[in-house]
């Protein structure tokens, strides 16, 4: 299987003035697009090759692990943005919300303070934890993914420096409160956790 890049699901420019065009054109045709075909060259292994790409993230390690998991993560990045405003309203997620943080304002604080908290390069991610049935919200370094934990990722916010430092330059925080104020994808949030649950009694 050769892997491409998947196309934005918005405009270059549709995020701005939270993330310029130029931001979103570097980091996705130079430091995604760049993982793509770093992977592809990668991939020697016919048996890997055929796998899924979360396959081959979840049974690999070394520089193919980083590469499928930096491409993993960039594509579910893309997807957690929206250029205009949602309105959380689907009921499930909700709860879930009020339950395991006790509200929207205590979740966007406490993501908030994971982002920003994230030392160096990383991730942070809204996850469902299908042990405990509720949500959490964590960090990981550099290419790690809450997958290998068992943690169903629904949100990521991208906290490399290139993710936002042409737009904020080192306020990484106003970078994280223009995501939390309105460029969440709750739909895909919603999705994600729909697939998680396949909407089984909580």
């Amino acid at each position: 299987m050769q892997f491409d890049l998947e196309p934005l699901p918005f405009e270059k420019d549709a995020l701005a003035p939270y993330i310029g065009a130029k931001t979103v054109e570097i980091h996705y045709e130079k430091h995604h697009g760049g993982y793509i075909s770093k992977l592809d060259a990668a991939l020697d292994d016919e048996e890997t090759r055929a796998q899924s790409l979360t396959d081959i993230m979840l049974n690999s390690d070394g520089t193919v692990f980083n590469l499928a998991a930096q491409v993993w993560n960039h594509n579910f990045y893309w997807q957690s943005l929206t250029p205009e405003a949602q309105t959380l309203d689907d009921e499930m997620l909700s709860t879930l919300l009020n339950d395991s943080f006790g509200g929207l304002e205590t979740f966007n604080k406490q993501f908030a303070e994971t982002a920003a908290g994230q030392f160096g390069s990383g991730w942070a991610w809204l996850v469902f934890d299908p042990d405990e049935q509720r949500l959490n919200i964590t960090s990981t370094s550099d290419a790690d993914n809450p997958l290998l934990d068992g943690q169903i990722p629904l949100l990521t916010l991208d906290v490399w420096e290139h993710a936002y430092y042409l737009d904020y330059k080192n306020d990484r925080a106003s970078y994280i409160d223009g995501f939390l104020s309105g460029h969440i994808n709750w739909s895909f949030a919603q999705q994600n956790l729909t697939t998680a649950t396949k909407r089984a009694p909580l």
